[in-house]
């Protein structure tokens, strides 16, 4: 088995000089050289096929024991020489200071067929970022990590990818609900890979720091190889770079919306400058439409990282990232202007990805009022997301507005209670809806078919994850695998698999790990 190793980050940015592995605050460098942890009895679970031929294996090395050596720490790639990256952040809405990687080993970066994957463990060990930490993980967030990285992915939204699933054959003690019980589970290491892991806090620290030679080093870095249209020089180069991120962290929100996803932890130091959905912790999909619901319990409160909030702080991180880019820019108004972009953009974009979704191609000044009411609409009952967009594909142009809310029914979790006033608001609205698409040139099949492209028939559902943990938890991991490769056809009909379009359960609506997670989950 040979990797392609060409480690562009750990050469071209500033090492640590301090090589012993002792949490600390680490000063005038952007990484730590840091060795992972050897497990006792590591055991590979899952290998992402189409990940082990993108590095240039093929399934039969993902097999080997020299594969599963290197995925779970307990070997390096040969002439590697693995790091943890120093960050820092702002953690709901506070300067945290430095962060770094705590459970995150880089172990290098592989080229193959001219594209480039850094790899990195999850779990994998302390590292001088671990803070109080041990820098492990545990199998159930590793599983949701894994499983949802490549979900993610398949529903075409920007995302790190995962190349395996391990179990150390440790147990890591954890306290699930942060209430004084903790208690021991299994322990498991996911690798992860991503062009660059490279985060909004890695400048934020060294601007913190007033480090602008590190600051500047990391923005040359970042534009050479991962933005080389960029062909400006001095202040101008980091605009645009300052303007590429925005674009890419708008596309990948929108995207995020569109499908129901909420990510629980936007963070600063969680915010990829390649507009990826990176560090997969209490995330979960809208069962019914709520845009106040978030997946976190610590963000219970507050609800800053809510459903509906996201696109706000998508521009609040962004207001951080420029804070910190302004050393090299020198210049409030050009950062500001890229700024006062943000919701116009944005507004502009999610107006595009809603008319993709309800099958609306032709442009109409009431566009905008439709999407609103439905959104209004969607939260007087409970009604599932993901059902209900992919069913209103099934509404044609000659329904009466009674037809379609019978097409729609199995998306209501309550429909036999449907209220009065409900039920007039959805009359209403579909009434407007099917007039909208009586001024539409595509026939019901083409618009179906369109809708079907981009409302997705199968998330992952944090019940689904949560019964793949259970069983995990027994020794059985074939739910691991059949939700893998359900979840790499996220819209197709796939009849055998029926069973996973459905609403969340009643038993899952409060279970713990099906409803709301903490960080650590």
């Amino acid at each position: 088995m040979e990797l392609h190793l060409d480690d562009r980050f750990r050469t071209e940015v500033t090492a640590d000089k301090n090589m012993e592995n002792s949490r600390r605050q680490v000063l005038d460098a952007c990484f730590s050289y840091v060795s992972p942890q050897k497990t006792s009895k590591p055991k590979l679970l899952h290998a992402a096929p189409e990940m082990l031929a993108a590095i240039g294996l093929t399934e039969e090395m993902g097999r080997t024991k020299e594969f599963r050596d290197i995925v779970t720490g307990n070997a390096l790639i040969p002439d590697s020489h693995p790091y943890a990256m120093c960050y820092g952040g702002h953690q709901f809405g506070n300067w945290a200071g430095q962060l770094g990687d705590g459970r995150a080993i880089n172990l290098g970066e592989v080229v193959h067929e001219q594209q480039r994957w850094a790899l990195q463990l999850k779990g994998a060990g302390e590292t001088p970022y671990s803070r109080t930490a041990d820098g492990l993980a545990v199998l159930r967030s590793s599983i949701r990590e894994y499983l949802c990285s490549e979900a993610m992915h398949h529903l075409g939204i920007p995302t790190t990818r995962a190349l395996s699933l391990s179990l150390t054959g440790d147990k890591v003690l954890r306290d699930v609900l942060y209430n004084g019980n903790p208690a021991y589970e299994p322990g498991a290491i996911v690798c992860r890979a991503a062009a660059s892991f490279i985060r909004f806090g890695n400048f934020e620290i060294q601007t913190a720091r007033e480090n602008k030679a590190l600051l500047q080093q990391l923005a040359d870095h970042s534009i050479r190889h991962f933005y080389p249209e960029i062909k400006s020089s001095g202040k101008e180069k980091y605009l645009e770079f300052f303007q590429a991120v925005r674009d890419k962290t708008i596309d990948m929100i929108v995207h995020w919306q569109r499908v129901g996803f909420v990510h629980g932890v936007m963070n600063t130091d969680n915010m990829s400058i390649l507009g990826l959905t990176i560090d997969y912790g209490p995330y979960g999909w809208l069962e019914n439409y709520d845009p106040s619901w978030t997946p976190n319990t610590t963000d219970a409160q507050h609800r800053r990282y809510r459903f509906g909030n996201q696109p706000y702080i998508g521009l609040w991180n962004l207001f951080k990232l420029a804070n910190a880019l302004f050393p090299l820019v020198e210049e409030v108004a050009p950062l500001q202007s890229i700024l006062e972009a943000y919701n116009p953009l944005f507004d502009e974009a999610y107006l595009a990805m809603m008319k993709n979704k309800l099958g609306i191609t032709q442009v109409a000044h009431e566009d905008a009022e439709l999407i609103q009411r439905l959104e209004e609409t969607l939260t007087l009952v409970e009604v599932d997301m993901t059902l209900f967009f992919r069913l209103l594909a099934r509404v044609e142009k000659k329904d009466t507005p009674t037809r379609a809310l019978n097409k729609l029914q199995t998306a209501f979790y309550q429909w036999n209670n449907l209220n009065q006033e409900a039920a007039k608001h959805w009359n209403n609205w579909l009434t407007r809806y099917l007039k909208r698409l009586q001024t539409e040139t595509q026939n019901d099949a083409e618009r179906s078919a369109a809708m079907d492209r981009v409302n997705p028939k199968y998330v992952l559902r944090n019940y689904m994850a949560q019964m793949a943990i259970e069983q995990a938890s027994s020794g059985s991991y074939e739910l691991i695998d059949e939700l893998f490769r359900l979840l790499k056809k996220p819209y197709d009909e796939q009849p055998s698999q029926e069973k996973w379009f459905a609403k969340r359960p009643e038993w899952a609506r409060h279970k713990v790990g099906c409803s709301m997670l903490s960080c650590s989950s």
